[in-house]
């Protein structure tokens, strides 16, 4: 994911983005929704002492899990809400840059709570930047796609098809039923389709990186462990698995996305 998005291995997206879009020294507010364990939210803190970044997430757990590690690093310009974000009353016109990573494709009616939640708190010609699955909704895959998984299991030797902390191998993709989604999780990409064109109509393209995903994360859900320390045998098999989700995708969208986006002239009412 992160050569796709900056060019270079050794490069984390948010030292990437924050260079090239913004390097300057000057004071900016973010707010970070959905933020779990804000990961990389403390990174951006880390690398913006100027910014000020506000991180919700409905989980007091993970907040207060969080704010013990921001103490740890002595961050001053970090801070923590458990909060719901649909009924929290932020101030309009405040914050410059809006950040999801793996947290917008919960949200159901993404053209509305775009406009009732992001945009109305963003400053104008204010930022979006998302790091975000764009696929189908509750990830109901097309059959070519879920043929196309299964390819890529099948170039996997057994040996390293066995699942993490399981007795038995994995064998076979099937695709994840809307019942089974919505009891797992109701949130669940519930309307991830709707992602980049709400986006589109509300904001202007800064940056834009596709990075596929759409048959490496099935394939590899359960069996990653095994490939955490490269060899030069794991190395040829993960490259077999890479090169048959490249050719998938040159006839197929990227499932995800990596973007940063300006709001257009003029609030939306």
């Amino acid at each position: 994911m992160e050569f796709l998005i900056t060019g270079d291995e050794n490069v984390e997206y948010e030292e990437y983005f924050t260079k090239k879009h913004f390097s300057g020294n000057e004071t900016l507010k973010m707010l970070s929704i959905g933020s779990g364990t804000c990961s990389h939210e403390l990174k951006l803190a880390e690398l913006k002492p100027n910014w000020e970044i506000e991180c919700y997430d409905f989980s007091n757990l993970l907040m207060e899990q969080t704010k013990k590690t921001a103490q740890e690093k002595q961050l001053q310009n970090i801070h923590f809400f458990s909060e719901n974000v649909l009924t929290q009353p932020f101030e309009e016109n405040h914050y410059d840059i809006v950040f999801f990573h793996a947290s917008l494709h919960h949200f159901d009616k993404i053209d509305s709570f775009l406009k009732s939640v992001v945009i109305k708190t963003l400053k104008m010609g204010g930022y979006l930047v998302v790091n975000e699955f764009v696929g189908n909704d509750r990830l109901q895959f097309s059959k070519e796609q879920i043929c196309t998984i299964n390819k890529a299991i099948q170039a996997i030797p057994k040996k390293y098809r066995k699942i993490y902390k399981a007795n038995f191998y994995k064998k076979k993709f099937y695709g994840s039923g809307v019942l089974r989604m919505i009891a797992a999780d109701p949130s669940e990409c519930v309307d991830s389709s709707s992602i980049l064109p709400a986006i589109y109509k509300y904001f202007d393209t800064v940056e834009e990186k596709f990075y596929g995903n759409n048959i490496i994360m099935s394939a590899l859900k359960d069996i990653a462990h095994h490939f955490a320390v490269e060899d030069d045998e794991k190395t040829a098999i993960l490259k077999k698995v890479f090169e048959i989700e490249d050719c998938f995708l040159q006839n197929h969208p990227s499932d995800f996305v990596f973007g940063i986006y300006r709001l257009k002239n003029g609030k939306v009412s």
